[in-house]
């Protein structure tokens, strides 16, 4: 499963602090990325969790009062472009090292 959250500037300390120091929350994989970086209006960063079920349950517990979660449209042309930002990555790094 794949979530993604939007977290207010004024919040994303507290919010990092919270998923990371969880239990089951940080074992996941976690990826914040500012705004900015992948061409958002919206002052803040996403938060994007892969994990299983019971941790997916468990962050939007422990970010209910820090944030939002990001549903439909939006969190696919979030993942969408986090993607390609990736995909970009490692086709840098090919040439570099190819």
């Amino acid at each position: 499963m794949e979530m993604v959250f939007f977290v207010k500037k004024e919040n994303y300390f507290k919010a990092k602090d919270k998923v990371l120091k969880d239990d089951i929350v940080s074992r996941q994989s976690i990826d914040f990325r500012e705004n900015t970086s992948i061409g958002s209006k919206k002052e803040g960063y996403y938060l994007i969790i892969n994990g299983n079920e019971e941790s997916i349950k468990r962050a939007k517990e422990l970010l209910k009062d820090l944030g939002e979660e990001v549903s439909g449209k939006e969190k696919d042309e979030i993942l969408k472009k986090i993607k390609q930002q990736e995909e970009d990555s490692i086709q840098g790094f090919g040439r570099i090292f190819g």
